[in-house]
């Protein structure tokens, strides 16, 4: 069994942004609650809460994602259904993330969102499961005929099942 670190690392990550995400948003509910400063009549008591519970929700939403990688590094098993789905959200936003934060952040922010992007792209196609072993490998069985006739058959090219001619027309007694 081979043991990749990428998901522990996952892990690690997002567990450190949900703290931070939630940190900030409640530093800048509290920075707008001492302001007591309305944005464009808003009640700044309600911004101020806003960000609070955003911040709560979000953080929330980063420590799901990275117990979802905790767990697949646990387990040693590709997520799978909701975890999976969770996951490729969780990369969605970090991309959406990035392209907001080149604009109004700056660099460092584009960087680590693309960083933590390229994570979860990487957690997500390293533990895809392998595909499933074909028939190729199976000897063919040899052909009844050896006379150049495929016998209603089209030669194999979509596996040797469909008929290449049509069925009789109807008689009529």
């Amino acid at each position: 069994m081979v043991r990749r670190p990428v998901a522990w690392v996952v892990a690690i990550v997002l567990f450190v942004e949900a703290f931070g995400v939630a940190a900030l948003n409640w530093f800048l509910g509290i920075v707008v609650d001492r302001q007591d400063m309305s944005l464009a009549g808003l009640d700044s008591d309600m911004m101020a809460n806003s960000s609070k519970i955003g911040g709560i929700v979000f953080g929330l939403y980063f420590a799901l994602c990275g117990l979802v990688a905790l767990l697949v590094a646990l387990r040693n098993r590709p997520p799978a259904g909701f975890g999976r789905i969770l996951l490729i959200s969780a990369a969605v936003v970090h991309a959406l993330l990035g392209a907001f934060a080149w604009g109004l952040v700056g660099w460092g922010a584009f960087l680590f969102m693309v960083v933590v992007l390229g994570l979860l792209v990487l957690l997500l196609m390293t533990y895809d499961s392998p595909a499933e072993p074909t028939d190729a490998a199976a000897p063919a069985a040899p052909p009844e005929n050896d006379d150049g006739d495929n016998g209603g058959q089209d030669g194999g090219k979509d596996g040797g099942s469909s008929p290449v001619t049509s069925p009789p027309a109807p008689t009529t007694p």
